[in-house]
């Protein structure tokens, strides 16, 4: 019987705090917990004094206690507070959004590069393998065109070919000596 009538008491409490409560309907708190704090401000008769005493507002004072009174950050954050956004509501990610923003532009501009430069990396491993490609090609030209160039292939060839006037000289070559006019 006693819990009954103190649990009236306490209602009855909190109705005649709800009717001396000066509240319009713009300054009314929109979720229980800022409910809760405004009661709990009503209620502390040292926290009044002391805002009539700093010539502060009602709506001042309340906005102040909110503030004071905010729950402290939570250690466990779920995914369904992390998608639903209740993450962004802390006041340290607030105060830090500079700093995240910050942090998304340099993972952009690091990708970004990562990209560019795997890009040409590969650019420069295809141009390496073309180069050897060509120097390849490049010497097994330059040894057909030694063995084709050779006296005995070129004999045979002449031999071969019977419309070519060519012979092999039968005299060896000698060196002729021009003077120069100055001596």
């Amino acid at each position: 019987m006693k819990g009954i009538s103190n649990s009236n008491q306490n209602k009855d409490k909190d109705e005649g705090l709800k009717k001396t409560t000066p509240l319009d309907a713009t300054a009314q708190p929109k979720t229980a917990k800022k409910e809760a704090e405004a009661q709990s401000a009503a209620k502390g008769q040292e926290t009044a004094s002391t805002d009539l005493n700093d010539g502060k507002t009602f709506q001042e004072t309340i906005a102040q206690e909110a503030t004071e009174y905010e729950a402290p950050h939570s250690s466990n954050f779920t995914l369904k507070k992390i998608l639903g956004g209740d993450i962004l509501n802390a006041t340290f990610i607030r105060n830090q959004m500079g700093l995240i923003l910050l942090i998304v532009a340099f993972t952009i501009i690091y990708i970004s590069n990562r990209y560019g430069i795997q890009k040409d990396l590969i650019e420069i491993n295809n141009l390496q393998t073309e180069l050897q490609n060509a120097k390849y090609q490049a010497l097994s030209s330059s040894s057909q065109l030694t063995e084709r160039s050779r006296e005995s292939q070129v004999l045979n060839l002449l031999k071969n070919n019977k419309d070519s006037d060519l012979h092999i000289a039968n005299q060896p070559p000698y060196i002729i000596n021009v003077p120069d006019k100055d001596e």
